[in-house]
Parts: C-alpha cells; structure tokens; sequence
C-alpha cells in the first residue's frame, strides 16, 4: 500500500480515490471524540470537514500488516493545526482497520510554563 498516496488523497479530500485505499468493510475509530465510522462515514466525515487542508507525513514505521504515521494536518491558511496519530491495519494491501489518535497543536498549557520545564521541539 502506498502511504504516502494514501494521506495525499485524504488531505485533499478526495473520497473516490481515497476509497480505493480500503476494504469495503473497513472501520475507524477516533478515540478523541469515541466514534467509530463505517467507510461510507469516515469518507464523509473526512471529505465534508470544512475548509481546505494540508499537511506533511512527519513518521513512518511499518510492521507486517500495520502501518503506524503520525501526520501534521494544518488547514491552508495555517490559523489551525492538529496532529493524528494513525494505526493502519491492512489486508492484501487494503485499510481494514484505523485507530487514530488527533491532538490540537498549541503553546504548552501555563502551568509548565510557569515551572520553566521543557523546551520547544521546533522553534
């Protein structure tokens, strides 16, 4: 399976192609917000988000049948950014299963900062 094809469909929110990524009876689950999506659901919920997207793969690690990518979606104008950490089982090189994982990206809360504890990962 082609990952990298793969986030560059679902970035631009192209439902047909992205459809040709998975089973027919594949699940995702987004354990934020504790929804679980049928494939018709998630190209829906993923292709009707407002607004347009982007983003940029930063890992790859695969493991037999798993694929795990942590990927920086940003909306175009750059005001919003998440990350998603996405656990992508596969069967005869189709998504079957997805667990993914999405925090807003942000300043460390006040409270760290007040402790003078860590330090920036990018500046």
């Amino acid at each position: 399976m082609d990952i990298q094809r793969y986030w560059q469909a679902t970035l631009e929110q192209r439902a047909e192609e992205m459809r040709g990524f998975f089973h027919k009876d594949a699940l995702v689950n987004w354990h934020n917000t504790n929804e679980r999506f049928t494939l018709e659901e998630f190209l829906q919920a993923n292709c009707e988000y407002p607004g347009r997207w982007d983003g940029e793969i930063e890992r790859i690690e695969e493991k037999d049948d798993l694929i795990i990518t942590v990927v920086r979606v940003f909306s175009q104008d750059r005001k919003q950014s998440f990350h998603v950490t996405s656990f992508i089982k596969t069967d005869k090189g189709k998504i079957v299963f997805i667990d993914e994982y999405w925090g807003d990206d942000g300043p460390a809360p006040q409270w760290r900062a007040d402790k003078h504890i860590g330090t920036p990962i990018r500046h």
